[in-house]
């Protein structure tokens, strides 16, 4: 395909509406919107039965809508020479910290989720605060040159923390507070709420290019208690990390989750600390990192999964400033 073709057609594809569909009216869109379903995308990933439970019409109509919205987008397999091209569109947000960036490639990467976990004063937060900043900066200093959007579940978001990031980085305080944009969740329902409304601030003109969760299960693992309700938590909280998923390679931002830990007691020797959320969160992040206190206030970062980086260690330092190698 030419290049002003397969521009063409790019741009016929942004242009279909979900009321473009077969079945889908204006009355059946604002179900959908409501329930975030806002493009082709979000109905092409759905089952016909899903679909229907959402939207209330029959599974027959769900499953040309679906066939439909598919077609329209053009999905299927590509060859990899193309699909390099589109990793040539990942940005890279730095740590602060030339040992943490190299150890993960060069930085956070947008198009993925990225999960730290550790004991408390691991560094998670701290971390959490410094991409919020470095997502600001042009990408050729290590950022985005967007936004950041801040989900706190356990109120540890500081301001003043990011003033003196910001003063550090040499970054104006008060816009890089502008440049933020929290919010409190205060039970699971309501955080994953905040994650479908960040949709619909990127198409209101914000730019977002980093989302973080801290902490991403503090809510889940305080509503679902017991054995008997295991397996539900585990189901909401698989659709909440395909949802964070999506929002990563739909508009190739950021995904920075942090997670809360647990002593596993059948471990009698090493480290026993055992993330929380078990292989559905594993499963759904592409990058994970163990964070510990190390020797003379140090923090170790143990790189524990990548598709495509070895495990390693790297140590750094939680100055004012922010992360740096040296104390």
């Amino acid at each position: 395909m030419a290049k002003g073709e397969k521009k063409e057609s790019e741009e016929k594809k942004s242009e279909h509406k979900i009321t473009d569909l077969p079945g889908i009216g204006p009355a059946v869109a604002t179900k959908l919107e409501g329930a975030g379903c806002t493009d082709l995308i979000s109905i092409a990933v759905l089952s016909p039965a899903e679909l229907s439970d959402i939207s209330g019409v029959s599974e027959a109509v769900a499953r040309k809508a679906i066939e439909a919205a598919r077609k329209m987008l053009d999905l299927g397999f590509q060859d990899a020479s193309e699909y390099i091209k589109k990793r040539a569109e990942v940005i890279k947000l730095s740590t602060g910290s030339e040992n943490l960036n190299k150890l993960i490639g060069g930085g956070i990467e947008t198009k993925a989720i990225t999960e730290t976990f550790g004991a408390y004063g691991s560094g998670k937060t701290q971390l959490a605060h410094v991409l919020a900043v470095t997502a600001q900066l042009p990408v050729e200093k290590g950022g985005a040159g967007g936004k950041a959007v801040y989900i706190d579940t356990e109120g540890t978001f500081r301001p003043e923390r990011i003033k003196q990031i910001a003063e550090g980085l040499g970054i104006d305080a008060t816009k890089a507070l502008h440049n933020i944009l929290v919010a409190r969740a205060f039970n699971s329902d309501h955080q994953m709420l905040l994650v479908d409304r960040i949709g619909e601030l990127i198409k209101e003109g914000e730019k977002i290019k980093l989302v973080i969760v801290d902490s991403l299960t503090s809510h889940f693992r305080a509503e679902f208690t017991g054995r008997g309700r295991l397996a539900d938590r585990q189901q909401k909280l698989n659709r909440h990390m395909h949802n964070l998923a999506r929002l990563a390679e739909q508009y190739n931002l950021a995904v920075y989750v942090t997670n809360q830990v647990m002593a596993n007691p059948a471990v009698l020797f090493g480290d026993p600390t055992r993330p929380i959320g078990g292989h559905i969160v594993g499963h759904s992040s592409v990058f994970r990192l163990y964070l510990r206190i190390g020797k003379k206030s140090s923090r170790v970062a143990k790189l524990i999964d990548s598709p495509n980086l070895p495990e390693g260690e790297a140590i750094f330092y939680i100055t004012e400033k922010g992360l740096v190698d040296k104390e």
